[in-house]
This record gives structure tokens, C-alpha cells and sequence, in this order.
């Protein structure tokens, strides 16, 4: 344990200081607007604070990881071809598999940073939380005297927000509070990933491996979060779940406006567009359906199939004809 306490001391000590900065930015900010400051409301909305600014911050990780998961859909038709052609060859199909991951900038992986980088953010928070409601120990910017306010701190005057469903000394508001925010986590990360299976993935997309790796996320993760949620204290819940709704908000808003081709929101962007067009009286403009990205090979034959430019003086010599033009007799020249 010695080891592993020195990693996560290693680890933590910079998120210490960043979260505790934050946590106190919006401790005093809430507090000038006349918020009780060792009241439990004013940690919580802190809390959900820094939520806010660790999923804006996150924001071109998230713009990373849509791409990538839209590279993943398309480019299924072309790993269903690799499968038939190798699928006698396991070796050979994952070598083939990831060329063409490497070939069309796709990471397999992508759709995880998000939640992987919270995780040290996550259990930080928890030990920050824990710490401070066990002695005041505390860490990062937080003085004694805050941390005291921090762990001991009570929503609604009654309900602290250390506490967790498991050690709520039989406190039955406690557990209805921590059974609702672990209700409400499970829920939002289901309708999120169900969002996206159900709108925004195309039909060629549903039976290969990424559906497969998509449908095991719908389930195993609220189920981890359902298992595992019920150990957090409210504190930490409240910052999971602001995390879950904006990110459901967000994959709303990017399926809405930017969706996949060849998917349910695609069509139905296509509809809204054309309404749009008609109440406004301007013609409806065609649609240019996403084709799947193209490797270097791709665009390689694709260059060699191009005319060749003619100089001025061939176009003078060949009499203006093109060149591998025909003469009149039908014949190539």
C-alpha cells in the first residue's frame, strides 16, 4: 500500500490544489451574494461549480471524441470487408483492423478520455470530502478552518453532504437524498449512451464490433455507477450527476445539429432543414451526405485517375483536342 499511496500522493497533490482553487473561487463568490458560508447549499453549488469548469475545459477533448466516434461509424462497412476477407485470420485482421484505424485518424478508445480523465478529478474530490469531514484535515488551498466547514457541512440544515447511503446512521433523509442523486447518475448515463445508439448511429453501425462495444457500455456502466454510487457521499454524487446531465446536453445538442450521416437524427435534421426552408420561401438545398474517410491508398488512385494538364504547345500540336481525344473516324489518337 506504500507504493500505491506514494502514486496516488503523486497524482493528487496537483489536483488538490486545482480543485480546492476552484471549490474557494466559487465558495467566496457565492458567499458575496449572500450565502450562508459554512452553510451546506453554498458547498454543494460550489461543488456543481466545479463541474461546470472541469467539463468546459474538457470541451475540445469532447469535440476530439465526437470525430472520432463519427470515424467509427463510417468506416464500418470497410471493417465488415476486412472481416470477410480476413475473419479466417485473427492475426491478420486486427493487424488490417488498426491500418485502417491509423489510415482514417480513428481511436477506438476515444469515447473513454472523457470519463477516464474525470475519474483522478473524481476520487480526489471524494478523498478531499472524506478527509474533511472525518478531522478538518486539510488540502490544497483549503485552510483548517474550511476544510471544517467543508466536511461538516449540512443541505437543508440536516443532511450532511459527507455522509453516503451506506453510512448514513440510519439518517432516512440521507439515504433519500444519496438514492436519488445515484438514481439520477445511473439514469443519465443510460439515455445518454441510449441517445446516441438510437439517433445517431447508422444501420451498417448496429451489428459490428463497435455496436457490440457500445451496447456493453449501456449496460455495464450504470450498473457501476449504480453499484459503486451508493459508497459516495453527496457531495461527490452531486458533482457526478451535473457531470452526466451536461454531458447528455451536450451529445443532445452535437446529434441535433452536426449528426451522423446516414442516421435517424441525420434524416430528421434533413426534415427541419426543409420546413425551415419552406416557411422562409428559399429553395431547399441539396444535401451532401459524409462519406466515409478516405485512406492515402484511396486518395492515391483517386490522384492517378486525373487528366494530365496539356502545355500550350501540345494543345497547338494535337489541334486543340484533348489529350487520348478521338479523330473523326472514331480511332484514338
Amino acid at each position: 500500500m506504500g507504493i500505491i499511496g506514494d502514486i496516488f500522493g503523486f497524482i493528487a497533490t496537483p489536483l488538490y490544489y486545482a480543485i480546492s482553487a476552484v471549490l474557494i473561487a466559487w465558495h467566496k463568490l457565492l458567499t458575496m451574494i449572500g450565502l450562508d458560508p459554512e452553510g451546506g447549499a453554498v458547498w454543494v453549488l460550489s461543488i456543481i461549480g466545479l463541474t461546470l469548469v472541469i467539463r468546459a475545459a474538457l470541451i475540445p477533448l469532447f469535440v476530439k471524441q465526437i470525430k472520432s466516434s463519427r470515424n467509427m461509424q463510417l468506416i464500418q462497412p470497410k471493417v465488415k470487408e476486412l472481416q470477410k476477407k480476413y475473419g479466417h485470420d485473427r492475426e491478420r485482421l486486427a493487424q488490417e483492423t488498426m491500418k485502417l484505424y491509423k489510415e482514417t485518424g480513428t481511436n477506438p478508445f476515444a469515447s473513454c478520455l472523457p470519463i477516464l480523465l474525470q475519474m483522478p478529478i473524481f476520487f480526489t474530490l471524494f478523498h478531499l470530502l472524506n478527509e474533511a469531514a472525518k478531522d478538518g484535515t486539510p488540502h490544497g488551498l483549503l485552510t483548517r478552518s474550511l476544510a471544517q466547514d467543508f466536511g461538516e457541512a449540512e443541505l437543508f440544515g440536516r443532511l450532511p453532504i459527507s455522509a453516503t447511503f451506506v453510512n448514513s446512521d440510519g439518517h432516512i433523509g440521507v439515504m433519500v437524498l444519496a438514492a436519488f442523486l445515484v438514481v439520477a447518475m445511473t439514469a443519465t448515463t443510460f439515455l445518454t449512451q441510449r441517445q446516441l445508439m438510437s439517433k445517431n448511429m447508422p444501420a451498417d453501425a448496429l451489428s459490428g464490433p463497435y455496436a457490440q462495444q457500445q451496447k456493453m457500455l449501456l449496460y455495464v456502466l450504470p450498473l457501476v455507477f449504480a453499484v459503486g454510487g451508493i459508497a459516495f457521499p453527496i457531495g461527490v454524487l452531486f458533482y457526478w450527476t451535473t457531470s452526466n446531465v451536461w454531458t447528455m446536453g451536450q451529445q443532445f445538442y452535437v446529434i441535433r445539429n452536426n449528426p451522423a450521416p446516414g442516421t435517424p437524427a441525420f434524416a430528421a435534421k434533413q426534415e427541419r432543414d426543409k420546413a425551415k426552408a419552406a416557411r422562409k420561401g428559399e429553395p431547399v438545398a441539396s444535401e451532401v451526405v459524409e462519406a466515409a474517410p478516405e485512406t492515402p491508398a484511396e486518395r492515391r488512385a483517386a490522384q492517378r485517375q486525373q487528366p494530365r494538364k496539356q502545355t500550350r504547345q501540345q494543345r497547338k500540336s494535337s489541334g486543340g483536342r484533348p489529350a487520348g481525344g478521338t479523330t473523326e473516324g472514331g480511332k484514338q489518337k
